[in-house]
């Protein structure tokens, strides 16, 4: 199969690559190159900003993908701009939870919306959540409502991605705790831990995009990916520790007085429970045990620390102070 990439060297999109390529399919990856591997895989790139793809019409229309696959659409501006110049073939987009109102409501301390999530749920009512907020690498007009709205309508399927971790997160979900076990800490101050929000292994997730992609009948839908058993993030923290062999203690603190970095841990008004059966049925998916999962994370990450420490004395100074006030 001739598969169109854009995007695709950032970790979903960079397993995805990997294993289009492990199977045999011919893959023209069209990037920056700002973040593109180092002695990567021998596949096709194409240099350019999907903004400026217009001028690559030639080569697109010579390499004639059978389907293609979005990564990282972010706005609607950036689907606007590719849509005229690629072929109307099987596509999948990678889109976000963060779609749903219960995201908003979660980060407004508020409940909207009942679990779990289904592709059915009520979608965000903010459509641009940052907005002036000057976030670094994401846009005031980012938005994967304006995104999914575009590909939908051209019959693509959009998988809606959870909490996602595993090998090469650029964001290192595991380090709320693994930062502090590098560092020596004993106790670790957490709230309430009882939210439930579903996440996904990168490579689980991986699976999901090929069978959109080999599997039509989806098309022109939304679908959910995530675990089908998701346990309170207060669990998920002692699976990490557990997985990195160390005995530091998880102790309860009040919400108030968490570091930020904690504060997932406290009593949320809102879950993120999402529903996979649509997956599950229309693409015959299903993730493996989070359990493996999570060791599997974890020795990954153990043997590829962060190239900076990680912690500071203000981090220390944060962590006490969240512990002195125990019950």
């Amino acid at each position: 199969m001739r598969v169109l990439v854009i995007g695709g060297t950032l970790f979903l999109g960079r397993r995805v690559v990997e294993r289009l390529h492990a199977r045999g399919d011919q893959v023209l990856l069209i990037h920056r190159s700002h973040s593109e591997p180092a002695n990567w895989l021998p596949v096709e790139h194409l240099l350019s900003d999907r903004h400026d793809l217009a001028r690559h019409r030639d080569r697109i229309r010579d390499f004639a993908p059978d389907t293609v696959i979005d990564s990282f659409a972010l706005t609607g501006a950036g689907v606007d701009a590719v849509l005229p110049v690629l072929p109307e073939v099987p596509t999948v987009v990678l889109s976000s939870q963060d779609v749903y109102q219960a995201h908003a409501a979660l980060l407004a301390g508020r409940c909207d919306s009942p679990v779990p999530l289904t592709e059915d749920s009520e979608l965000r009512r903010n459509r641009y959540p940052y907005r002036g907020a000057d976030l670094p690498e994401v846009p005031g007009d980012y938005s994967k409502r304006d995104v999914e709205d575009r590909w939908l309508a051209r019959g693509a399927v959009v998988l809606r991605l959870p909490l996602i971790y595993g090998p090469h997160d650029r964001q290192r979900r595991e380090d709320l705790v693994l930062r502090r076990v590098r560092a020596g800490r004993t106790r670790i101050p957490v709230g309430a831990g009882n939210l439930l929000w579903t996440r996904g292994y990168v490579d689980d997730l991986a699976t999901g995009v090929l069978a959109a992609l080999d599997n039509r009948t989806a098309d022109g839908l939304p679908v959910n990916l995530g675990e089908t058993h998701t346990v309170p993030i207060r669990t998920w923290l002692e699976q990490i520790l557990d997985a990195a062999g160390s005995t530091a203690e998880l102790v309860t603190v009040p919400d108030s007085v968490l570091p930020p970095d904690l504060a997932l841990t406290g009593a949320p008004a809102q879950h993120l429970l999402i529903s996979v059966a649509r997956a599950q049925d229309l693409l015959g998916w299903a993730p493996a045990d989070p359990l493996q999962r999570v060791g599997e994370s974890v020795r990954w990450h153990i043997e590829n620390p962060p190239s900076d420490a990680g912690w500071t004395d203000a981090d220390t100074a944060a962590d006490e102070a969240a512990l002195a006030a125990a019950g």
